[in-house]
């Protein structure tokens, strides 16, 4: 006959496993997508953005400046041009903005291209979509799950009576120590 404990392990590991199964669509997310969020380096890494001079006549006022814009072709539309101060003005764009110099007649520009996949899966990283916190509390509580299950789930020397207290050790002190020391 077997144990209890056996039993138990046993459902856990089942569980474990095909929960497991059903979180893996959904770790990916959250994993791709923090990665991306840890490394943004002040951009958001769901818009690619590119980075563009034209060079105009200097001297030119908020009208001239829209009429030199849409009298290029090739340029994305221009949605707007205001005055920021005596010598530039800013240029509103279909995906990006402006900046026009008066005194030397540059107008450096910047476009934003949406990243499909990367912005939707921050979107859900972030937890903007409607409906979705059902999703991110059943994820979180399963990883609560995880975390716990898989506690139990290795018996003997390997396990946690063994060398996997040193390691469950290590995995508290260490965001307990950054916490502190930093």
């Amino acid at each position: 006959m077997k144990s209890w404990r056996s039993s138990v392990v046993r459902w856990l590991r089942v569980v474990h496993r095909d929960l497991g199964y059903l979180m893996v669509g959904i770790c990916l997310v959250y994993g791709i997508s923090g990665l991306l969020l840890n490394h943004m380096n002040g951009k958001d890494p769901a818009y690619r953005s590119s980075y563009y001079t034209l060079d105009f006549p200097a001297g030119l006022d908020r009208d001239g400046v829209s009429a030199a814009w849409n009298g290029r072709s090739g340029l994305p539309r221009l949605k707007n041009a205001l005055p920021l101060d005596d010598q530039h003005t800013r240029l509103m764009l279909e995906g990006g903005m402006g900046v026009y110099n008066s005194a030397t007649g540059t107008l450096d520009y910047e476009l934003h291209e949406k990243r499909a996949l990367v912005y939707w899966i921050n979107k859900l990283h972030y937890n903007r979509v409607d409906g979705w916190s059902v999703m991110a509390d059943l994820f979180a509580v399963s990883l609560v799950f995880f975390a716990l299950s898989g506690l139990f789930m290795i018996p003997g020397r390997k396990g946690l009576p063994g060398r996997g207290k040193w390691f469950l050790l290590a995995g508290v002190l260490i965001p307990v120590c950054y916490v502190i020391f930093t």
